[in-house]
């Protein structure tokens, strides 16, 4: 299934022949051609799949343009045309122009195609030419991605000549109708047939579908139809142009070593073959979601692959080690080397896969493909969480924020696509991601292609000719604003400058794309909390002034005066028509694609799972702790105890004379902590440590943020000019979301605490630091979880560290 492209030399040859032999015939007009008044001239010989794709064509253009244009078999004898249709039956289509196709080089690569446009006589034209079926489809889709279109006009520069093939033969997208999305359980087919094609133009070749029993709630208030209603008329609309189809399958029942359990999951999968009109492959994971050891497992799919060969004869049966630990990996891979199973198809690779995706590779057994499973909808506690995010936008904007990451996500594409040998199908929850798919598909066509331009192409075609530029801008921005401190990224606010003016000058048509309010709703959410960190974090400083001067007003005096500073957050909003807005944008977002940005407002399954309209305004400082501590020291029975009390607080990171405090969680205040090699290099952290994020009420902002390695990975933090005589204490939270693993932690190789149980929740912890191993007057901090974990693969956690003189 996996084709690779010839080399990139042969296009560039090819093009630059038929630029110049063009080139004679428009006498090098750089002008737009107006195909206002086109026709498309298409062969009676096309096959369904090609009928289907200029019927696309046709449709499309009437949504942007309201210009219908007519469909004939031959060239007509005047007035500008749009000829299609695949490279075998050019001279039935191509009119004057078919020798610009037989006379150039052979170019036959899977799903190429060429484009070629002409203005002969003042005549316009526009050829497009596939190599097969899918060619012929997405030389479609690139031309209506290179097309102008608006109001009644529908023009394309006339320079305008591309020759190209996909260096990635499979790229697609998981789009499973189910209630744990933040959007998709509120489509119908309508919606979902329009989003599938948007995604055909921008170069997609296969759609994963989710049956109706999965790691998910049984119904959703927002169910148009029945779950196996949507599935069968998605692959119906897949097989009609001629896609793969692919069902993300878990393995969920408790034990398939019980014979009867085995049957039962054969009855149940086989009725949801049986109805699909179209299946080309099953993936079932080892893990997230299920837990059933390689041997049931790999027995279970081998009957399975019966079941299903009997309704899809040629469907294939993939499967991935997710979740397993270092034992059921070890299994798994005894199991492929010594068996060498017939009926598995392939590997996927996706989040908790203990390995890399080059290790995954260099494991696995040649003669099985492996496919790529990205997580490209999470932005915390995922495969490729955002580097350097800061805790506000953690805290608020959460794991299923809209999250254009255009050049962060064409990072991870390039690092390791060649050991993904069957190419990519990206999990989604949810439309936040959409940028991130089309960047996905984009990149996957061409490693080489330019993002701003992808950018540029999305614009236009989503949203409109006039936004070209301003939008994809716009989208960069956003992403510019989640790299570095919040707090000091002044740029957060001129994007949102540059976006209300987009705002102002919007037309109808843009304001009620779904697409163009997505960027408004991040701009304005962005630029919002930003202002709250500010405000919220000004306030807390005047709050711990107030607790410095409790010595002379007194202890009750200034936790009132103090309280009464933090409430303000809540009693005096700032920026309150910059929320109202975000508010006002969550309806339209509601209403235009059905996103569900509250659990109270438009029943979202849960607060994570996109609901970031709920947690606008969580605490962005310590004010609920403070609060908290405030009411205790109340209740403490004398003054001088009271004011001791305040003074821990107002000294929490005073590591006294000689010692060194790190709040392993903010990128600001973790001087010890050792970066790895960066995620620019390692974007899916197998060698570089993490920040990650747990909120809880109540805790403080340190203890809702830390730093974390993956699997067996070591964190380590390094100092020196360590005083060669003194003895030193570690004082340590470990915070996380962790918590029924054990830590251990050792200075250099000595042993300062073993494996332990972490608290369940955060408590500073002490141990003595053997003076050893500080008399060079250096120190390296090692922590680890035990070996061969697995599940999320989050290993060691820790918040806080203070190195202080005995």
């Amino acid at each position: 299934m996996y084709r690779r492209s010839r080399s990139r030399s042969l296009s560039i040859v090819v093009t630059t022949l038929c630029l110049f032999l063009f080139g004679a015939l428009q006498g090098n007009d750089a002008r737009a051609l107006d195909l206002s008044k086109a026709q498309i001239v298409a062969p009676r010989s096309l096959t369904l799949h090609e009928k289907r794709a200029v019927q696309l064509l046709v449709d499309q253009v009437e949504k942007h343009t309201l210009i219908r244009l007519p469909v004939r078999a031959t060239w007509p004898a005047s007035g500008p045309a749009i000829g299609v249709g695949p490279a075998g039956a050019v001279e039935g289509f191509a009119g004057p122009y078919a020798s610009l196709i037989t006379d150039a080089p052979a170019f036959d690569e899977a799903e190429g195609y060429r484009i070629r446009t002409g203005n002969t006589g003042g005549v316009p034209a526009v050829l497009i030419v596939g190599n097969d079926a899918r060619g012929v489809l997405f030389g479609i889709g690139r031309l209506l991605r290179e097309l102008r279109m608006g109001h009644g006009r529908l023009e394309i520069p006339s320079d305008f000549s591309v020759t190209t093939a996909p260096h990635t033969g499979r790229r697609g997208h998981q789009l499973g109708f189910r209630p744990k999305t933040n959007s998709y359980d509120g489509w119908d087919f309508p919606v979902w047939k329009q989003y599938v094609e948007d995604l055909i133009v921008f170069g997609m070749n296969a759609v994963e579908l989710i049956p109706p029993r999965s790691d998910d709630a049984a119904d959703s208030p927002h169910f148009p139809r029945p779950q196996i209603d949507i599935m069968k008329s998605m692959s119906q609309l897949l097989d009609d142009y001629g896609l793969e189809v692919w069902v993300w399958y878990p393995a969920l029942d408790e034990d398939y070593s019980d014979a009867a359990t085995v049957d039962a999951a054969l009855q149940e999968w086989g009725e949801v073959f049986r109805q699909l009109p179209r299946i080309d492959c099953i993936y079932v994971p080892g893990g997230d979601p299920g837990h059933t050891a390689p041997r049931y497992m790999l027995a279970l799919l081998e009957k399975q692959t019966e079941v299903l060969k009997r309704y899809h004869p040629n469907a294939q049966m993939w499967m991935s080690p997710q979740g397993f630990d270092g034992d059921w990996m070890e299994e798994f891979l005894t199991i492929l080397y010594r068996d060498n199973p017939e009926w598995l198809s392939g590997i996927v690779h996706g989040p908790q896969v203990r390995l890399s995706l080059e290790a995954t590779r260099g494991v696995i057994p040649s003669r099985y493909p492996v496919r790529r499973y990205p997580d490209i909808t999470h932005t915390i506690q995922a495969q490729y969480p955002v580097p350097d995010w800061d805790m506000a936008y953690a805290l608020t904007e959460a794991r299923e924020i809209i999250n254009p990451r255009p050049r962060d996500q064409a990072n991870i594409i390039r690092r390791q696509s060649r050991f993904a040998d069957a190419g990519f199908i990206t999990y989604s929850e949810g439309c936040n991601d959409d940028v991130n798919k089309t960047i996905w598909s984009g990149i996957g066509w061409d490693p080489e292609s330019d993002v701003v331009e992808i950018l540029r192409q999305y614009s236009r075609y989503y949203v409109g000719e006039e936004y070209t530029d301003t939008l994809a801008q716009a989208i960069l921005n956003l992403e510019s604003n989640w790299h570095g401190p919040l707090i000091t990224n002044t740029g957060v606010y001129t994007t949102l400058q540059q976006v209300q003016e987009l705002e102002r000058n919007a037309s109808p048509h843009a304001k009620l794309n779904w697409r163009f309010q997505q960027v408004l709703y991040r701009a304005y959410y962005d630029a919002y909390c930003r202002s709250r960190l500010i405000y919220e974090s000004h306030l807390e400083e005047a709050a711990m002034e107030m607790l410095r001067n409790a010595p002379q007003m007194g202890s009750l005096s200034a936790m009132r005066n103090a309280e009464g500073i933090l409430n303000r957050a809540v009693l005096e909003r700032v920026s309150k028509d910059w929320r109202a807005r975000i508010f006002e944008l969550a309806e339209a977002l509601y209403q235009s694609i059905r996103m569900q940005l509250s659990v109270d407002k438009y029943q979202a399954l849960a607060i994570r799972r996109g609901a970031n309209l709920d947690t606008i305004d969580v605490p962005l400082n310590n004010r609920l702790w403070l609060i908290a501590e405030f009411d205790k020291i109340r209740k403490l029975g004398d003054e001088a105890t009271r004011l001791r009390r305040l003074e821990s607080i107002e000294r929490w990171t005073d590591p006294g004379p000689g010692g060194f405090y790190d709040d392993l969680g903010d990128y600001g205040r973790q001087p010890h902590l050792l970066r790895g090699v960066g995620s620019d290099r390692d974007p899916a952290s197998f060698a570089t440590p993490l920040i990650g994020f747990r909120h809880q009420d109540g805790w403080r902002t340190s203890w809702q943020r830390h730093a974390y390695v993956l699997y067996e990975q070591t964190l380590q933090m390094r100092y020196t000019g360590l005083d060669p005589n003194a003895e030193y204490q570690l004082r340590v939270v470990y915070g996380g979301d962790g918590y029924r693993f054990k830590i251990g932690c050792w200075a250099d190789s000595q042993v300062v605490h073993g494996y332990i149980d972490k608290p369940t929740s955060p408590q500073v912890l002490e141990f003595d630091v053997p003076p050893s191993t500080t008399a060079d007057g250096e120190l390296t901090l090692n922590w680890r979880q035990p070996p061969g974990g697995g599940s999320n693969g989050r290993g060691a956690q820790v918040a806080e560290v203070w190195l202080t003189r005995k």
